[in-house]
């Protein structure tokens, strides 16, 4: 049986807003696994990315607990987090939050030198494959503002596996960029997760949530359902992908999404 990489024991989270308790997440129990490329949807407010970043220990639970692989991390002092965050996971946002003054290769190259045990060159050898493999040779030496956006993004993308983590977490990794791009994005992390990078990502589109291998729906502040497929073929053809389509589609409508 696979151990999980990241578990979490009836997480709670929420808020005071004007006297009033808002819960977001109530009693959450879920696991995920080496390997897994699990996307997490639901209706907005839901309580998804709030859940991803107590996942991930940018967020606090307000009860219960989050381990990573077997170890509670939930009272882990703030400087303990930031080293756990740095070593061992990867992150990519909406935006892509791309340092204004460096390169894209700068960009890809700096969590590297903060990796434990790892040389300068090395961090930039990693650094060089990266921008390779995610299609940005030609653009290493631009300024972010000199980069479209689906350019940014996959330089974002880059940057979230320069450590080699053991699980990137990714918040609506292609919410702003157009469908040409999301596409890039999309198979650029499908390739990573074939290469074995486990990936947690949060999403509305079930356009993304069709290439994951397991689908969570969160709703309410509590996960309602849950997806098995298998792995998803890049060199799916149309027929694939459209009964891929309907078949997310309409699980969720079996959710009442």
């Amino acid at each position: 049986m696979k151990e999980p990489i990241i578990q979490t024991e009836r997480l709670c989270k929420s808020y005071a807003a004007d006297g009033v308790q808002a819960h977001v997440l109530s009693n959450v129990d879920l696991a995920l696994y080496a390997g897994d490329f699990t996307a997490i949807m639901g209706p907005s407010g839901s309580g998804k990315s709030t859940l991803l970043y107590c996942l991930s220990g940018m967020d606090a639970p307000t009860a219960g607990d989050v381990l990573y692989r077997g170890k509670s991390i939930t009272s882990l002092r703030e400087r303990d987090m930031a080293e756990l965050r740095a070593q061992h996971f990867g992150f990519v946002f909406q935006q892509a939050h791309l340092v204004s003054n460096l390169t894209l290769f700068e960009n890809v190259a700096v969590p590297g030198y903060l990796k434990a045990g790892r040389s300068a060159a090395d961090t930039r050898a990693a650094a060089r494959a990266l921008v390779e493999r995610m299609g940005l040779g030609a653009h290493a030496h631009h300024l972010p503002s000199q980069a479209s956006g689906g350019q940014q993004q996959r330089c974002a993308v880059a940057r979230s596996v320069v450590n080699d983590p053991d699980i990137v977490f990714a918040d609506e990794p292609t919410g702003a960029l157009n469908r040409a791009n999301t596409l890039e994005v999309l198979a650029l992390l499908g390739e990573l997760n074939a290469s074995g990078q486990s990936i947690c990502m949060v999403t509305h589109d079930v356009f993304c949530a069709l290439r994951a291998s397991r689908v969570l729906y969160l709703e309410d502040g509590s996960i309602k359902g849950e997806l098995e497929l298998p792995a998803f073929r890049a060199d799916g053809d149309a027929a694939y992908l459209k009964a891929r389509d309907a078949q997310v589609n309409a699980w969720l409508s079996s959710l009442a999404w």
